[in-house]
């Protein structure tokens, strides 16, 4: 029996592998996109959203304050140019308008003096207003929008500063969540669905290509009519085409985990795989492989219902759907799922427990009851794929 499953499975493996194109656009090709497109958007969004550090922004002031402390803070951050009439003020603003200057700032002529009136003796219309202009579609100009208003109210909070929060020190840090807690806050609510989407789409690029495919091309007769017994046949394309797909899947994982800093940017800086122990990721990959071949057995039993490869990826469209919303639960919700029949539902058992591992909060008996009943599920659809090897109507339909 055990000869036939490793007969099969090695054709398998050997017919996949023979062809070196669809080796590497399964496997490698996935992995490689993922992280060039996850940096590119890391880079892009990086590039949008910052501006130049080493060129100052020139910023337009009319009525500038004589303070020194304003001054010594606008200086800081801007190269100060100051109007000296309302035309050079209109100049200023037509600039910013058409993407030719970045911002300007409209302090009030008495601004020393209003600034310290007792507020209680003024009402809120008589509080000194500074105009800050700029163009919020310009990235520069926003950036430097945004600066200045930084600097404007810490200037206001130094005029009346009764107390300070989280006044930085050497060695005081005030956020006190650990390098564990900051992965999994991400790791959980991302990684389930990634995987779970990564692990379906390797399935779906080999599955319907071995069994759609030979029906397709009409081999599949050949194979039906040697010693092994159908139940050897499907048990042993299942385990290949589990063990590609884990393998595409795996391509695909690593490229994201490789960009993963690029695409998060500083968010990154304290997200690292080492948090997790060795017993974390033995379970992962229990559950890991015990969902590939579910999905495996799934794709398989449509691809030998489905008359070409076209066919039966048309047919896997709606399952590629529940499965991208099953991933999606992981994104919401205080943790994984207590209640121990949600373990038991297939996808949806394997995403909560994929959310347990990531967030440090793996429990035996659950993570078991995914994988032994993704095992049982997936020997009954091997079961239901013997059963249509087994009928000619299904098998050799055109």
């Amino acid at each position: 029996m055990y000869n036939a499953i490793i007969t099969i499975f090695k054709k398998e493996i050997a017919r996949f592998f023979g062809d070196k194109r669809t080796a590497f656009s399964t496997i490698l090709l996935p992995g490689i996109m993922i992280f060039v497109m996850y940096s590119f958007m890391g880079d892009a969004l990086s590039n949008q959203f910052s501006v130049d550090e080493d060129e100052k922004t020139v910023c337009y002031v009319q009525n500038l304050p004589a303070d020194d402390t304003l001054q010594g803070m606008l200086q800081s951050g801007f190269t100060v140019k100051e109007l000296s009439s309302e035309k050079d003020l209109e100049k200023t603003k037509e600039d910013i308008i058409n993407k030719e200057a970045d911002l300007c700032v409209v302090f009030p002529e008495n601004f020393e003096k209003d600034v310290h009136i007792d507020r209680s003796l003024v009402s809120a219309d008589n509080t000194p207003e500074v105009q800050i202009f700029y163009n919020s579609s310009e990235t520069a100009s926003s950036a430097a929008f945004q600066t200045m208003t930084a600097l404007l109210d810490e200037f206001e909070s130094l005029l009346a500063n009764s107390f300070d929060v989280n006044r930085q020190k050497d060695g005081v840090t005030f956020d006190l969540a650990s390098d564990e807690d900051s992965a999994a806050s991400v790791f959980a609510s991302m990684l389930p669905m990634l995987l779970l989407m990564f692990l379906f789409s390797g399935t779906v690029a080999v599955a319907p290509e071995s069994i759609a495919g030979e029906k397709e091309r009409g081999t599949i007769a050949t194979l039906l009519v040697t010693p092994a017994k159908r139940g050897q046949i499907a048990l042993g394309k299942i385990l290949a085409l589990s063990f590609i797909a884990l393998l595409s899947g795996a391509s695909s994982t690593i490229g994201t985990i490789i960009s993963m800093p690029k695409l998060m940017g500083s968010a990154s800086d304290n997200l690292s795989g080492s948090v997790y122990s060795v017993t974390d990721y033995l379970l992962l990959a229990l559950v890991i492989l015990s969902t590939v071949l579910l999905l495996v057995t799934a794709v398989s039993l449509i691809s030998a219902f489905s008359k070409s490869i076209k066919e039966a990826q048309t047919y896997c469209s709606p399952l590629i759907i529940v499965a991208a919303l099953v991933g999606i639960t992981a994104m919401f919700g205080d943790g994984a799922s207590t209640n121990t029949v949600h373990y038991i539902i297939p996808l949806y058992n394997s995403v909560q427990s994929m959310v347990q591992i990531f967030s440090f909060e793996a429990v035996q008996t659950p993570i078991l009851l995914t994988v032994l009943s993704n095992i049982l599920y997936s020997l009954i659809g091997a079961f239901g794929l013997t059963k249509m090897f087994q009928s000619e109507h299904i098998i050799f339909s055109k």
